[in-house]
């Protein structure tokens, strides 16, 4: 399987490229640079594994929710690359990135990213064989109205838990076993949910490879 993804939808920008289980990835936190900083990443890691685009099975992309402008990028830029190459896409969700990230943590993970406006992004992911699965729907909501089972120990992963640490921990009443506020989505963790997504039949030509923003005000 040959695999490439691509995340802009929170401050942090990223790549990565799977290549029948060999793994390259670039990273770099860099708000409001991802337009320019996304395809020379790209061009790089194919360039390293000195294999072409459409050489490739299948694309990837965080779809959001995250910041308006940076989902765009992400999107815009799959499409692009997907069309020009005839390849299908997966779209991904950032708040499973975010989990995915954070899988030796615990077994439930609550992602949660700051939407601005005094709210979240947020979603609940059980670890099921070392991948992520949602446990709840996404939702945007203000932090002291996220909610999560009490009879499960909770880590909290993304920039939520930064600015909204004592709301979010209150929603797992207690059952909290840590949290990282400063963890951004990485592409390098879209692997793993892609491969199992491409697995299930969830690959989409480009046209419907699109973003998910949960609302319609636009913050970026």
């Amino acid at each position: 399987m040959k695999l490439l993804a691509i995340d802009t939808a929170t401050e942090a920008c990223s790549a990565a490229l799977f290549l029948d289980g060999a793994l390259s990835s670039r990273y770099e936190f860099a708000p409001r640079q991802h337009a320019e900083l996304i395809l020379p990443m790209v061009d790089a890691l194919l360039a390293e594994a000195e294999i072409k685009l459409g050489s490739l099975d299948c694309l990837a992309f965080g779809r959001g929710p995250g910041a308006f402008t940076g989902v765009r990028i992400a999107t815009g830029v799959i499409q692009g690359l997907a069309f020009a190459v005839d390849l299908p896409v997966i779209p991904i969700s950032t708040l499973a990135i975010l989990a995915q990230g954070a899988v030796s943590q615990s077994d439930y993970l609550l992602s949660a990213i700051d939407a601005r406006m005094g709210e979240v992004y947020w979603g609940l992911y059980q670890v099921r064989d070392n991948v992520v699965e949602a446990v709840s729907a996404e939702a945007v909501s203000k932090p002291d109205q996220v909610t999560a089972p009490a009879d499960r120990q909770w880590f909290g992963v993304g920039s939520g838990w930064n600015t909204y640490a004592q709301e979010l921990s209150q929603a797992v009443n207690g059952h909290l076993i840590g949290h990282q506020g400063e963890a951004y989505p990485h592409a390098r963790d879209i692997i793993p949910l892609a491969l199992r997504a491409y697995a299930a039949g969830a690959a989409v030509p480009a046209e419907q490879a699109l973003p998910v923003y949960l609302r319609n005000k636009v913050t970026s």
